[in-house]
């Protein structure tokens, strides 16, 4: 008795979540097609400066998960099809050689062997169950895509930021040049140099903001809006590391990703089309009712005949059942190593991910916590030397290219380490942070 109420427990567990998906589905399809009958694109540019807002306006929006929520529909309408009985069937008999004419009237209905309906009822069902785990994978793709094309322009955005803060410095440096060389404690060739860094930052400037447009079409374009809308300079949280293990990322992947569950899924619906193959060997009993209609003069008096009428499918072409049975079970075995294979790429596939965030986490750590701040102390003390005439100006330049330099990488490591945390949480179907 307890095993059952679990059972039941457990059953509308899982109804209430995939009611839960469907309405939220419906909701989302009901509100974009509202947007884009209104407005096509946000009125204010900030709307999408952070990651969630793009990753709530690609839901609602995106065109490829859209056409996979009605792919889903389609399935979920296949399923009262499959209840349905075949349509009856009205029959009318007209007899021509006697005068008056007699005419017959009927109506029957096929009714498939025992267990047919079932079978095809639980197909349709596991195939529209395949089709919200595709959905569920195409909507995990989707913000993975969202993700890698948000934190390219968050990368693009600190660029410019730190790029637009070096420029500050080697003015900074200029000017100290300059007083320098006023005073006669430095030669000419310093303020040049310091010119020559001002004018090599501001292209790189210019660099980036021109590169800003194609940055922001490729975000668009995943969000289903116009190239040239545009789009504020992204904002982002403070990047928080997440401890993971191969094992854990595997088992994670296992239980949730919604790949290898369409998979199970596809397995269900095959093995109800072997039983719908199966059923083909026996007949199919068609009932129905005739009623007769002739004059006095030809049947007398007396009420008109009516008749019950049975009749049966002949399943006489066994070589082709037999060949459909086959058929279905060669499907079984074809989705069974579809799924296999699946899974052994998925492993392969967060194994790599895995190494690559790590690293990429190794590095940004390095940056952060040693180069960086080492390469500042080295710029203060080289500014200092400069100052005093115990150090040359190349010596000051050389340390503020490579502060420049490390802090662009430690950007990078950061863009790589979300990059590939989104990959991480698109393979095991949860959000990590």
């Amino acid at each position: 008795m307890d095993t059952d109420i679990i059972k039941l427990i457990l059953d509308w567990e899982g109804n209430m979540k995939r009611v839960s998906l469907l309405v939220a589905g419906y909701w989302l399809l009901i509100t974009g097609c509202f947007v884009h009958a209104g407005q096509s694109e946000p009125n204010d540019v900030n709307s999408l400066a952070d990651l969630s807002s793009c990753l709530r306006y690609a839901e609602m929006h995106n065109a490829a998960l859209a056409a996979s929520f009605e792919e889903w529909q389609m399935a979920i309408e296949q399923i009262p099809q499959a209840k349905a009985l075949p349509d009856p069937k009205f029959t009318y008999k007209l007899e021509t050689r006697r005068q008056p004419h007699g005419q017959t009237f009927g109506v029957s209905q096929m009714l498939p062997w025992f267990g047919t309906i079932e079978a095809a009822t639980g197909m349709a069902s596991a195939t529209e169950q395949a089709a919200q785990q595709r959905y569920q994978s195409q909507r995990l793709k989707l913000f993975s895509e969202v993700k890698q094309a948000f934190y390219d322009y968050a990368f693009l955005a600190r660029q410019l930021e730190i790029a637009r803060a070096n420029l500050e410095l080697f003015r900074h440096f200029e000017e100290v040049a300059r007083i320098r060389y006023a005073a006669s404690q430095a030669t000419q060739p310093d303020v040049i140099r310091a010119q020559i860094e001002i004018a090599a930052m501001e292209n790189e400037i210019g660099n980036i903001e021109r590169f800003r447009e194609p940055v922001v079409a490729r975000l668009n374009a995943i969000l289903n809006r116009s190239a040239d809308a545009p789009l504020a300079w992204p904002t982002q949280d403070e990047f928080k590391d997440v401890n993971l293990n191969h094992q854990q990322l595997v088992a994670l992947l296992i239980r949730n990703n919604p790949q290898l569950h369409a998979k199970d899924f596809e397995i269900a619906a095959a093995q109800k089309s072997l039983e719908l193959a199966k059923k083909k060997f026996y007949p199919q009993m068609e009932v129905g009712i005739e009623a007769m209609y002739q004059s006095e003069a030809t049947m007398g008096d007396g009420r008109q005949p009516l008749y019950a009428t049975v009749s049966f499918t002949l399943p006489l072409w066994r070589d082709s059942y037999r060949a459909g049975e086959r058929g279905a079970a060669a499907q079984i075995r074809k989705v069974r190593q579809e799924k296999t294979q699946t899974q052994n790429d998925l492993v392969k596939d967060a194994q790599t991910v895995l190494y690559d965030y790590e690293a990429a986490v190794r590095k940004l750590k390095l940056y952060r916590d040693t180069l960086i701040p080492k390469t500042k102390e080295l710029l203060a003390a080289s500014e200092n030397a400069y100052r005093t005439g115990a150090a040359d100006f190349l010596s000051l330049i050389d340390a503020q290219r490579k502060l420049l330099e490390f802090e662009l990488l430690y950007e990078e490591a950061v863009k790589n380490s979300r990059q590939k945390l989104a990959e991480l949480e698109a393979l095991a179907g949860v959000t990590f942070n």
